[in-house]
């Protein structure tokens, strides 16, 4: 069986490597179990005008399957709209046929991702012209800040049942087929995500909390308003610690301090590096954030709260060794 599954996936690489960017659509990895279902989330306010909503998916890695993050990205170029991933039974094992930008919404196996996607086209937006206008009866979007928006919710899921299955076919899985206008859209030129996509999909995976493995299903961090914006959510986290009295002052101080040190080293790399982080880099500063959320995550589940800090005498709230 293992012979089997590592010749399958070595059959698919080499097929991708043969595909064309312009028409990338492919099959990444097949795997002999179902993806988890899809965990519940509030989507990030859209961090600016002309951002388009990517839906958080399961991918799968060594170690099993983990979260890719929910995010707003900027697509390769005006007039192209996202075709969310999706896992599919092909009859002995699950495959993952991989997103990709095109003219069009294309199949994505009915899976509802939410957001504008609730398992057929998008309802999210729309391009007009060389705008994207946001419908903000499905996306969350600032009417301050962006005034390209309308509001339409007739695209908006009324059934009374919200299925959170993330796969199509095979046992328990969500019975759609592409259409024929969907089948059209399979046709046309393709584009592959992006190197900021492709960096946010890395940076999940080296992210062991994102592992099914370890949340059991439910990623602590579902969803980032922009890739690379980590911080920001982990203190959201932080705050809400504090709003609940479930992290005393000393251990926000000592989260807040080790976050200031990571951002500086970040923008002190940066500078050194021509405005970027190379791999390396990029793996540090996701370690040294691995461990602050786990922190965070104990700090909110141990004894120490506002009003009894007893512990923190006796070296509450762990540290991250100095880099």
């Amino acid at each position: 069986m293992g012979l089997t599954n590592l010749v399958r996936k070595v059959v698919v690489g080499a097929a991708l490597a043969l595909l064309p960017a312009a028409s990338f659509a492919g099959v990444f990895i097949s795997v002999g179990f179902a993806p988890p279902v899809l965990p519940v989330y509030t989507q990030p306010i859209c961090p600016g005008d002309g951002y388009l909503w990517n839906p958080g998916y399961w991918a799968y890695g060594g170690e099993g399957y983990y979260w890719v993050p929910g995010v707003w990205v900027r697509p390769p170029q005006v007039g192209l709209l996202w075709t969310p991933g999706y896992w599919g039974w092909g009859g002995s094992a699950y495959l993952f046929h991989a997103g990709y930008w095109g003219p069009h919404v294309g199949f994505y196996g009915g899976v509802n991702y939410g957001f504008g996607y609730g398992g057929v086209g998008f309802g999210g937006g729309r391009w007009e012209g060389g705008h994207f206008a946001y419908n903000t009866a499905v996306v969350n979007v600032n009417r301050t800040v962006i005034h390209n928006v309308y509001e339409d919710r007739t695209v908006i899921n009324h059934t009374t049942v919200y299925s959170r299955t993330s796969f199509n076919g095979g046992t328990g899985g969500i019975q759609a087929r592409p259409s024929a206008q969907e089948a059209s859209f399979a046709r046309e030129n393709h584009i592959a995500p992006t190197s900021e996509q492709q960096n946010h999909m890395q940076m999940a995976h080296a992210d062991r909390s994102n592992f099914a493995s370890v949340n059991g299903g439910h990623p602590q961090n579902a969803a980032y308003s922009r890739p690379g914006v980590r911080a920001d959510n982990q203190q959201q986290r932080v705050a809400q610690g504090v709003r609940s009295g479930q992290m005393t002052a000393g251990e926000t101080r000592n989260v807040e301090n080790r976050e200031a040190s990571i951002h500086n080293q970040a923008a002190n790399d940066r500078a050194a590096n021509g405005g970027h982080l190379d791999q390396q880099q990029r793996q540090q500063v996701n370690q040294r954030q691995n461990n602050v959320s786990k922190s965070i995550n104990e700090d909110k589940h141990n004894a120490n709260t506002q009003e009894h800090p007893h512990a923190e005498e006796h070296g509450g709230g762990g540290h991250e060794p100095k880099k």
